[in-house]
């Protein structure tokens, strides 16, 4: 991509003190002031270059013909007083006029002259993104370490809201001590047991410790390149302040956004960790870690990446205490992006067998998830059932776990209660009846997750019948 020069230091630094948010904002904006930034009301007042935001406006109007002043200002998330500011210079300049006009001073149209046409082109010949002006780089930068739960002074995890995260999750309360005090830390942890224990489910519950709306932008102008960073499904906005920014004086370049969660697993390669090309927009997209600034980042699976797992751990914890993460352009330089999470990982390993003793000393806690306790286990698969309306006989309960755990030497795993009355509710469905957790549902439900041979050696004998079907099914494949 060619280039779009960037904002000059004096534009940057004035945007970046405006960005912070609910600095200079009016305090009739309530909430939504505190924050996003506020209205720019001058190319000047939006830290970018002038010809950057001149082209923007250029392709946007070549590509819509006849344009409404609102249209231009609604896709390029820039206020009138901006957008009116470009068009006078574009219309004094022979490049746009006005198609048409109506009663007010905003209901107008404009189009471009045949010059326009040719500057447009060119434009688009350096970048065909056409949408949401950019924030600065100083200005982002301010915004995440002002909204930054590493800071000293940011609010802690308090016990009372830890417990009701963790409700009925069974976990005993030396664990839950355990994790409290890692959250408190601020530092990242690792959770390790094995698989089915719950580790990634309770690794992305963290995320709703965090309920507090931040400002997240479009796309940021870095080093003459637009990053896009805004992602829907990772940036959801928080319901009780939606459509609010619509109707504030603020900077319509951020959106509200919930603190986000960014989930990556053993698909996660090199080429993951940098900036990547769009090729349906030609604009540069953020790394998943970069997106999850501000939010909490679960790595899962650690040591199962396509990346070795030292090697990720060094540059993600050093770039934790930097603030800040190098990525690379596809065939070009490196960029410093902020990169502030809360790092949670996860695996099945041994720790040691995953990383070397200088990455452990720089995971803050260390915890281990293991099996339920059998009065946790009981309470989990009653909770489930309660949730999901599947009437429990308690007998069942007793099979289960006298009989299908202890005497087959199962771990009691938080995972199976959800897989055990996710498949009695399935073949129920089926069958068209309603779901029970009987001696038989559970029977029918264990062996198609285990297989009938993993049933207990002997039944009682009104279970005979169900065990046969199933061990016919079984040999039969």
């Amino acid at each position: 991509m060619m280039g779009m020069l960037s904002a000059t230091t004096a534009a940057a630094g004035h945007e970046a003190l405006a960005c912070v948010p609910g600095a200079g904002a009016p305090a009739a904006d309530g909430d939504v002031a505190a924050v996003l930034p506020r209205q720019p009301r001058t190319v000047r007042d939006t830290g970018l270059d002038p010809r950057l935001v001149t082209g923007l406006v250029l392709k946007v109007l070549h590509a819509g013909g006849k344009t409404p002043l609102s249209l231009l200002t609604g896709r390029l998330r820039l206020s009138v007083s901006v957008v009116r500011e470009v068009l006078q210079g574009l219309v004094a300049g022979q490049l746009a006029e006005i198609a048409w006009s109506g009663e007010t001073d905003i209901d107008v149209h404009y189009q471009l002259t045949v010059a326009g046409q040719r500057a447009a082109a060119e434009h688009l010949a350096e970048s065909r993104y056409a949408g949401p002006a950019p924030v600065t780089l100083a200005a982002w930068r301010a915004v995440v370490a002002h909204q930054s739960q590493r800071r000293p002074d940011a609010p802690r995890v308090a016990r009372a809201e830890l417990e009701a995260v963790l409700d009925g999750d069974g976990l005993e309360a030396p664990l839950r001590e355990l994790i409290g005090a890692a959250l408190y830390s601020g530092r990242p942890l690792l959770l390790y047991g094995p698989s089915g224990s719950g580790k990634t489910t309770l690794a992305r519950k963290f995320a709703r410790l965090r309920q507090d709306p931040i400002a997240v932008p479009h796309a940021v102008l870095v080093n003459h390149e637009i990053v896009q960073l805004h992602d829907p499904a990772l940036h959801p906005s928080p319901l009780q302040m939606r459509g609010m920014e619509e109707r504030r004086s603020s900077d319509a370049r951020w959106l509200l956004s919930q603190r986000p969660l960014v989930h990556v697993g053993a698909e996660l390669a090199r080429d993951m960790l940098d900036l990547r090309v769009d090729a349906a927009s030609g604009v540069l997209r953020a790394p998943p870690h970069i997106v999850a600034n501000n939010g909490v980042l679960v790595l899962d699976d650690l040591g199962r990446q396509r990346v070795p797992a030292g090697e990720l751990l060094h540059r993600w914890l050093g770039a934790l205490e930097a603030g800040q993460d190098h990525v690379t352009v596809p065939h070009g330089p490196s960029h410093a992006l902020p990169f502030d999470v809360d790092l949670v990982l996860a695996t099945s390993l041994a720790p040691e067998s995953v990383l070397d003793d200088a990455c452990l000393r720089r995971i803050g806690y260390r915890i281990a998830v293991g099996p339920l306790s059998e009065a946790s286990y009981r309470a989990l698969l009653r909770r489930q059932a309660r949730l999901r309306r599947i009437e429990l006989d308690e007998p069942a309960l007793d099979y289960l776990v006298g009989d299908l755990h202890r005497r087959t030497r199962r771990p009691l795993l938080a995972a199976y209660p959800h897989e055990l009355l996710g498949r009695i509710a399935d073949f129920a469905g089926f069958a068209g009846r309603a779901p029970r957790c009987d001696v038989d549902g559970l029977v029918q439900a264990w062996s198609s997750l285990f297989g009938a041979s993993a049933l207990p050696p002997a039944l009682p004998s009104s279970h005979s019948s169900a065990v046969d079907r199933e061990t016919r099914q079984g040999d039969a494949r």
